[in-house]
């Protein structure tokens, strides 16, 4: 139940990350690599306090980014079409 939770704080934190990508478009690509950066540290680290084991704690992150990944391109898919 930890990890299903840590899943669904991070796919929150991710939709944060969506919106403020969305609202800075005209940045530039070093800037949104750092942004994702940040977001991706504070995906571990709320992760690694819920879950409070180092390995779960990543494949719950990596699974979060997969799922939102997948949103993200089913999205673009569906615009395009």
């Amino acid at each position: 139940m930890k990890i299903y939770t840590a899943i669904l704080l991070q796919l929150i934190l991710w939709s944060g990350y969506s919106v403020i990508e969305w609202l800075s478009k005209h940045d530039l690509v070093i800037y949104k690599i750092l942004m994702f950066g940040v977001f991706l540290y504070l995906a571990v680290t709320v992760g690694n306090y819920i879950i409070k084991s180092p390995r779960k704690t990543m494949f719950a992150t990596f699974v979060s980014l997969a799922i939102y990944g997948s949103f993200q391109m089913i999205m673009n898919i569906m615009t395009y079409t």
